[in-house]
């Protein structure tokens, strides 16, 4: 009991920010909050919609963030949770709808600036391809996130980390070989 008491008073409410302190700190990690919104929608609406979402996340969960880690390790559990979260929505709506109806509602997404390279693209596809957690492991391994920041980002310990990535680096060169085999 006395432990549960102890916890709770180190947990303190940070104060609020003010709407300037708030805007600074989106714009210094609006990169983290593009890409992951990027990697989990192809709809340009969509990736609005979910930027949005997870700027109201971190807007509300700010009294919570514990000083001990970088506010970059902290957004992108935000981004990717509340990414994950809407990508399961949409998941679950898309299975109910039918194919046809996912053409008609969703035209193809236009490429990027150095998105041109067919191998980009390649690359880009067997990405999203994977399933939510390796997806956001690839994301945070290709952004050159260390170890470590991965795994305190996503709940996991650097050695699962490490071998997950391992796997991963394999399973997508072999499928890329596969594609490309120039």
């Amino acid at each position: 009991m006395r432990q549960q008491v102890i916890a709770s008073s180190e947990t303190k409410m940070r104060p609020p920010l003010t709407d300037d302190q708030f805007s600074a700190l989106i714009d210094e990690h609006k990169g983290i909050i593009y890409k992951i919104a990027h990697s989990y929608c192809r709809n340009a609406e969509d990736r609005k919609d979910l930027i949005q979402e997870i700027i109201v996340h971190v807007w509300k969960s700010h009294g919570r963030y514990d000083p001990r880690f970088k506010q970059s390790t902290w957004i992108y559990r935000i981004a990717l949770n509340v990414a994950i979260s809407a990508y399961r929505r949409e998941k679950r709506r898309s299975e109910r709808t039918s194919p046809l109806e996912e053409i008609i509602i969703e035209p193809a997404a236009k490429q990027g600036p150095g998105e041109t390279d067919p191998k980009i693209v390649t690359l880009h596809r067997l990405i999203d391809q994977l399933d939510e957690l390796n997806r956001a492991l690839m994301i945070l391994y290709l952004d050159d996130n260390s170890y470590r920041d991965i795994a305190g980002i996503l709940g996991l310990t650097e050695t699962n980390v490490a071998t997950k990535i391992n796997r991963l680096k394999l399973k997508i060169k072999e499928q890329f070989n596969q594609t490309n085999p120039d």
